[in-house]
């Protein structure tokens, strides 16, 4: 080829690793490992720009931990159960087995020409029964071992999707799917004793050392571990013998300041209460419409129900509090019962504004200590540091001044001592609940008999494999509800355990069960066992986990209790209760944004209901246009954006930048309609996360048709830290391409040089080759470090020197090699081409990684600036261990430094030894 042609090259080089097997994982205890991995993707029909920057990023470790001789494990899968699914086949009339298994197919197609090193042969989708029958058969293993168990619950109820929701998946109030608001109910679910490693997972964190810290602290902050308070109020004449209210609290310093109590609405005494008043049935039922965030309800409004009931202080029998049922107390955190001191909490204050109850200060107010008196109108409440020291009233919590910290510790104790209550700690981590109500999912491995009760189906039987259709005729999924409720054949079974007629459990897992193992099944994906224990002693754990900040909580904490319970079942070693060494958490890819207006007629009718038959309204709607529709051009050191479509109707040629400009001119850059009411001339955006709904996004299988893979995987690596969003942008995608042209065509000259041509001189060859290993230390250290960004500077720096040099052929090729191989992890294809043409033995993948002479590293010379009355005027380049004296010398001789002296001396003359030398005239 006379020039880089990627659409040539990266098929070739694609198709010799397949023959070779480059990228075949082989368990190999005569070799370290390395497992490298990607979050799995979800089967949307459509990779994006973050799954080429996510996986470009996994593939440049593994590719390198390769070249260093690791055996390394770099597998794919697809995460492919889930509503979206259901959803599709809802819409189309289709089933979510056909929309998944095509979407997979589609993507898996987009995904192979970026040239990922994938070990395809491991490739699973967890909708394979023999996937999630494995699934099943550990439910069983951890049902055994009671770490899963059954029980009515209150739960997140999607009326659109109609399946429960964990807390987790409610966002705002809504489902994280449907965007429905959601409503709680009481069902009975399965669910994981996750809670019972609260203290197990929280301590941990400490231990994972190469994972963001901004991770670790929202894990813990999610686990919430609080100490306190548990004890009860007496109810005065409570309802049907119900004598008192358990109450837990963290502030049990601040008790003398309570005002009132109030109750969850799915207290059990709210639910005694709403069985015989319609007033509480109806505000309770406008509680569970609420949202369960705890960001909802502390944005929500404080609305409370006064019962009626009161109950007796513990210190003093003749003090009554008012009980309330409250809209943002949860029944799932603490007793699911607070007592409110309004003085020192701002919810509690407002509260009690709302409904004129007493506010109190529990502080002494004019001490030495902090004093502190709650302003009568409009002030906050008052919550000190708990290190900050305090006097309070009536002294319970001890007379002397002390930090809140030690008075709750003193308040604890005068409890216990007095017989109220018992310190505690609780954690805000609940069990999590796995049940859902919908037919795409890993059915729950059980039957309902009535003899029996609920009965484990036997592991011979698994998997319990979902049903294609029913009695031959499609499932229709167009009618709400589980499918599965409505399918006798597959639902009416036998009990397992006395034969008789028993029900399938109709309820399948959460799509998180399904991703908080998949990692273990990688290792052997063939095993008629969740795991095989010698490939998953070899190959756990994770070494490297790379995923986005989204899945901070969730995922990973739910990864975390699954290793957990794996190993106590035999599936996993104790090295991987902690299954992922190290975690990086990648920025997103962005885009500007395109904005225009569109003028539309809307019959009048919509906004006036005697308006006449036919009149319409003019008005305007927002449009967003895909890069691909738009030209950007400078024009008058403005830039605009204009719709390419919208110039060919005007008669222009957006090929034409002439012609664009002076249409431009003609249109005084403002927005000009075309014929049917869309401007040509856009509002441009400020850069944010690609969105199909505002347009912004670029579609990779255009751009690597356009430019090639290795173009897309070095702009996405090369823009900004990893960690840190990249804005992607046509000229940067064309800088890119440029640049990895002159590579090849650099590689082609150098392979192009004769043998027999002059050597170069001792000193250019020792040059290049002092900069060949420079650029080996550094790239290495940049991409062990995830500072891909930085190695790439490195790359484009030691190019730079590669084409000025003046070394002989030997050394010039010695040196395009290493560019190769340093450059193989980032655009692997570019890399083979290149090393092919300078003669390298075999594939450069899977070559060895070059490694730095440390001699070399070693500078001769050192450059020192030249300041001149504060301001660099110059430098000069001496040999690193030169005498003060002599680099003094060398400095007046300098023509910027004679020059400002003028034949003259110098007032002061300072050299800093291997730094900087001032001249002060």
């Amino acid at each position: 080829m006379s020039r880089y042609d990627a659409s040539t090259i990266e098929p070739k080089w694609q198709a010799a690793w397949e023959e070779a097997g480059c990228f075949r994982a082989v368990r190999d205890e005569s070799r370290p490992k390395y497992y490298v991995l990607e979050m799995f993707p979800y089967p949307s029909g459509r990779i994006h720009m973050g799954h080429v920057r996510n996986y470009t990023m996994g593939d440049v470790v593994a590719r390198y931990k390769a070249s260093c001789g690791f055996s390394v494990l770099h597998p794919m899968g697809w995460d492919a159960f889930g509503m979206p699914a259901e959803n599709a086949a809802m819409e189309s009339g289709g089933h979510p087995k056909d929309w998944t298994y095509g979407n997979i197919a589609q993507m898996k197609d987009q995904m192979k020409p970026m040239g990922l090193s994938i070990d395809w042969t491991r490739e699973f989708a967890t909708c394979d029964p023999e996937y999630y029958g494995q699934q099943q058969a550990m439910f069983l293993d951890f049902l055994e071992k009671g770490l899963v168990y059954r029980k009515a619950a209150t739960v997140n109820w999607d009326p659109v999707d109609m399946t429960v929701l964990a807390n987790e998946q409610v966002i705002d109030g809504k489902g994280w799917r449907s965007g429905a608001p959601v409503e709680r109910r009481e069902l009975t679910q399965w669910f994981f004793k996750i809670s019972d490693y609260s203290e197990e997972l929280l301590d941990a964190l400490d231990g994972l050392d190469d994972w963001p810290d901004k991770v670790k602290t929202m894990q813990r902050n999610w686990i919430g571990k609080s100490t306190g308070l548990q004890f009860a109020f007496s109810l005065v004449d409570g309802p049907h013998g119900h004598d008192r209210i358990e109450v837990f609290t963290t502030r049990p310093d601040t008790l003398m300041g309570a005002s009132f109590v109030a109750v969850s609405a799915d207290h059990p005494l709210a639910k005694i209460l709403e069985r015989e008043r319609d007033d509480v049935a109806a505000f309770n039922a406008d509680c569970r419409r609420m949202g369960t965030s705890e960001e909802e309800l502390e944005k929500a409004p404080k609305l409370g129900f006064d019962t009626g009931l009161t109950v007796r202080h513990p210190f003093d029998n003749a003090w009554e509090l008012p009980v309330y049922i409250a809209n943002f107390i949860l029944m799932d955190y603490g007793t699911g019962a607070i007592f409110g001191c309004p003085a020192h909490d701002q919810r509690d204050l407002e509260f009690a504004r709302k409904y004129d109850l007493p506010v109190a200060s529990t502080y002494v107010p004019g001490s030495d200590a902090e004093a502190h008196v709650l302003p009568e109108d409009g002030g906050d409440a008052y919550v000190p540091p708990k290190t900050r020291r305090v006097k309070y009233v009536r002294g319970f919590a001890g007379d002397e001044v002390q930090t809140g910290d030690e008075a709750i510790a003193a308040a604890v104790r005068f409890c216990e001592e007095n017989g109220v209550g018992h310190g505690v700690t609780i954690y805000r981590l609940r069990d999590w609940g796995l049940s859902r109500q919908r037919y795409w999912g890993c059915p729950i491995p059980v039957v309902h008999c009535e003899d029996c009760g609920v009965v484990p189906e036997k592991k011979e039987n698994l998997p319990v494999t979902l049903p294609y259709d029913e009695g031959g005729k499609p499932i229709d999924f167009s009618i709400p509800g589980n499918p599965l409720d409505r399918h006798p054949s597959w639902r009416d079974t036998k009990c397992p355990a006395c034969g008789g007629a028993a029900k399938r459990e109709t309820d399948t897992m959460d799509t998180f069960v399904d991703s908080s193992w998949y990692f273990a099944r990688f290792t052997a994906p063939d095993a008629d066992t969740p795991t095989n224990p010698e490939d998953a002693a070899y190959w756990m754990n994770v070494d490297q986990y790379i995923g986005g900040i989204e899945h901070a909580i969730l995922h990973l904490l739910y990864s975390r209790f699954f290793a957990r319970a794996m190993h106590i079942c035999g599936h996993l070693p104790e090295k991987s209760k902690e299954p992922f060494d190290a975690l990086f958490t990648q920025g997103m890819v962005t885009h500007e944004m395109y904005v225009g207006t569109m003028d539309v007629s809307e019959p009048a009718s919509e906004f006036r209901a005697d308006a006449p038959e036919g009149q319409t309204v003019q008005g305007g709607r927002t449009k967003y246009y895909l890069p691909a529709e738009v030209l950007t051009v400078e024009a008058d050191g403005t830039r605009y954006a204009l719709w390419k479509d919208g110039l060919h109707e005007h008669g222009v040629d957006p090929g034409d930048q002439e012609a664009v400009k002076a249409w431009l001119k003609e249109s005084q850059g403002k927005p000009r309609p075309k014929a049917d009411g869309q401007e040509v001339i856009l509002r441009i955006y400020p850069s944010a996360k690609m969105s199909k709904s505002k347009k912004n996004v670029v579609d990779p299988e255009r751009i690597i048709a356009e430019y090639g893979a290795d173009t897309a995987r070095w702009f996405v690596l090369s823009d900004s830290p990893p960690e840190r969003d990249v804005e992607w942008t046509a000229s940067g995608a064309d800088a890119a391409y440029k640049h990895l042209s002159r590579v090849w065509r650099i590689c082609a000259d150098i392979a192009d040089i004769a043998d027999s041509a002059e050597e170069g001189s001792p000193e250019a060859d020792e040059e290049l080759a002092r900069a060949m290993h420079r650029a080996i230390h550094d790239v290495t250290m940049g991409i062990d470090s995830f500072g891909f960004n930085a190695a790439i500077a490195k790359l484009y720096a030691f190019t730079n020197t590669l084409q000025k040099s003046k070394a002989g052929p030997t050394a010039k090729r010695e040196a395009a090699r290493v560019l190769a191989q340093l450059m193989s992890p980032m655009t692997p294809h570019l890399a083979e081409d290149c090393w092919h043409m300078l003669g390298g033995e075999g594939l450069v993948t899977g070559h060895a990684w070059p490694k730095a002479d440390a001699s070399m590293l070693v500078e001769d010379t050192v450059t020192l600036p030249i300041q001149i009355n504060g301001k660099r005027k110059s430098e000069i380049v001496v040999p690193k261990d030169l005498n003060k004296e002599e680099v003094e010398k060398l400095a007046l001789a300098d023509n910027a430094v004679k020059k400002a002296l003028d034949g003259g001396a110098p007032k002061k003359l300072i050299v800093v030894p291997g730094r900087i030398v001032n001249v002060v005239i």
